[in-house]
């Protein structure tokens, strides 16, 4: 990390690193309820509490399992018969789903439906696996951007999305980005039209001799030797193709093969059978992907397109 870090900065002006060290308090998720006086009363109040519920749950209603739609946080048991607000209490329901429960009891609501009120009362007191995997290796990433010399802040998903939110921007990974950490010296955002760097991770190869199939069995051998008239799977070239079916310019990486031809990689589709000669070495597999990925537009952006700047707050 800290040799991608010093790559990035001699091509961009990187002062500081913010990191998003995870979405939620570790401490918290093993004792569920969320209590502390800076999620209570504080500026993010609401946002750590629904960022933990749309995690816990999928994302989806309890009662229907409805997706991408609005979700209202819902209490098992109604505030109105003395339920609770801690968060091992409460879940998520589409808004439909939520009116008619009403002040009812799950058990009076999905009476028809017993297997799912004992999946709900289950996953009630589930924590976050995905979060609580993620939590050995956040700081073992803080400490690498640490080791850059850069300073290095961090915040939380709550904070993120309560930084979207306020500036009233679309959820893209770039915007997502701008918005972590502490963010209050910026009133407006503009941009977000502009394309994202993906990173993606393809390794460098494998050390196997054979190829085997899901049942174990030999399918093929590996070739001996990685590298092809100079070119080795993963490299990022640049192909002209003067003639034929496959005539074209192509920039993709290549896969070799033992024939001494390559195939390239494209993003929808792969053109096999390649000669050496019509490509060009751009980059040496690292075994990192890297695209640019365009923003999607939604109708809303398309009327009033961001800009790529900031505007800070006047002294």
């Amino acid at each position: 990390m800290t040799a991608t870090v010093a790559r990035l900065r001699q091509i961009a002006p990187i002062t500081s690193i913010v990191q998003e060290l995870v979405r939620f308090d570790m401490q918290l998720i093993e004792n569920p309820e969320i209590s502390r006086a800076e999620y209570q009363n504080g500026t993010l109040v609401g946002y750590e509490l629904r960022e933990y519920l749309l995690e816990k749950w999928g994302r989806q209603c309890a009662y229907c399992d409805a997706k991408d739609v609005p979700l209202n946080i819902d209490h098992i048991r109604p505030k109105a018969a003395g339920g609770s607000n801690r968060v091992s209490h409460l879940t998520l329901a589409c808004i439909p789903c939520n009116q008619r429960k009403g002040s009812q009891p799950i058990e009076a609501f999905l009476s028809k439906d017993p297997a799912r009120i004992e999946d709900i009362k289950r996953q009630l007191h589930q924590p976050l696996a995905d979060a609580a995997a993620v939590n050995p290796t956040r700081w073992t990433l803080f400490n690498a951007l640490v080791a850059s010399g850069l300073p290095v802040t961090t915040g939380s998903g709550g904070r993120t999305k309560y930084n979207r939110h306020r500036l009233a921007i679309p959820k893209t990974h770039a915007l997502d980005a701008l918005c972590a950490g502490n963010m209050g010296s910026i009133t407006a955002v503009a941009g977000g039209q502009q394309p994202s760097l993906l990173l993606t991770a393809h390794g460098r190869g494998s050390d196997k001799r054979t190829r085997v199939t899901a049942s174990g069995f030999l399918r093929g051998y590996l070739m001996r030797s990685k590298a092809v008239h100079g070119f080795q799977t993963g490299d990022m070239v640049k192909a002209v193709v003067p003639a034929g079916k496959k005539a074209g310019t192509y920039v993709a990486r290549v896969a070799v093969r033992t024939s001494g031809s390559l195939n390239l990689q494209l993003a929808a589709s792969v053109v096999q059978g390649i000669s050496h000669k019509y490509c060009r070495l751009l980059q040496r597999g690292s075994g990192y992907g890297f695209s640019l990925i365009a923003p999607a537009r939604k109708k809303s952006e398309n009327r009033d397109a961001l800009r790529a700047s900031c505007y800070p707050s006047p002294a």
